[in-house]
């Protein structure tokens, strides 16, 4: 896999400036939740092969530019026109259009996979995007979904950390949303921490994920050690199985549109 940083399209135009609703690849200290980002969409590469691909809620751009290595063709839509313009511009073998999730701008049965990462969490109107998804799927099409773990990412809560979340799911919940929305769920995983990152945890007193977070509250200049540890994580640092869900650091979900009665 070609590291998206080292792509000639990706080399192309500013980086997208970040607020804290989305990641992007080339930042320092962003690498760790790039790579976290990054993992899912090398596992979906497989199921992406040669099929006609929308990304709904397309962000940067990275990730659909690793699909179009492989897919037969992509779409992207997102709503936030500065994302919009950035992808345009970094990524030209993209096609992407601004549009509302809940309205998408593609015709009934034109694809044959919906990509949705990290993006259902920030939606206020969930159930109507998934039969959005259904809509716009051919028969058989699959719904490809990561959200993070509402019980790790929010541990006791019932509203969201994060500012930009509406509402967050744990397994159970995501694959209700599903189920009930025109989809059979047929794999529930989970991202977690490889080896190399549970040393890290260790090394950070209990956990790398926090030792980030609190220098970034903080305001501070981070320690020379913790930029080194976050610059050197790459997707391969990162695990994803079924095993230990409700563990798992993000959730992710294959879905399935059901094909026509014959």
């Amino acid at each position: 896999m070609i590291n998206p940083t080292e792509r000639p399209e990706s080399t192309q135009g500013p980086t997208l400036v970040l607020t804290g609703e989305r990641t992007a690849p080339g930042i320092a200290e962003e690498n760790y939740w790039f790579r976290r980002h990054e993992v899912a969409y090398e596992h979906i590469l497989a199921i992406c092969t040669d099929r006609d691909v929308l990304e709904a809620g397309s962000g940067e751009g990275y990730g659909a530019d690793m699909l179009a290595d492989v897919a037969r063709s992509v779409v992207c839509v997102d709503y936030d026109a500065t994302a919009v313009a950035h992808t345009r511009a970094r990524y030209p073998r993209l096609s992407i259009e601004q549009g509302n999730l809940i309205d998408l701008p593609l015709a009934d049965a034109s694809v044959d996979v919906v990509v949705n990462f990290q993006v259902i969490e920030h939606l206020w109107d969930q159930p109507q995007f998934v039969r959005e998804c259904a809509r716009v799927l051919r028969p058989g099409g699959v719904l490809l979904m990561s959200t993070p773990n509402r019980i790790t990412f929010s541990p006791g809560r019932d509203t969201p950390l994060n500012p930009f979340h509406t509402r967050e799911l744990s397994a159970t919940e995501l694959t209700e949303l599903l189920t009930d929305n025109g989809f059979a769920v047929s794999e529930m995983a989970g991202v977690h921490h490889g080896a190399a990152l549970r040393a890290l945890d260790k090394r950070w007193g209990g956990s790398f994920i926090d030792a980030q977070i609190q220098r970034a509250l903080d305001g501070e200049p981070w320690p020379t050690a913790l930029t080194a540890d976050v610059a050197s994580i790459r997707s391969t640092d990162f695990e994803i199985h079924p095993d230990d869900i409700e563990d798992s650091l993000d959730l992710l979900a294959v879905a399935l549109k059901p094909s026509e009665q014959t």
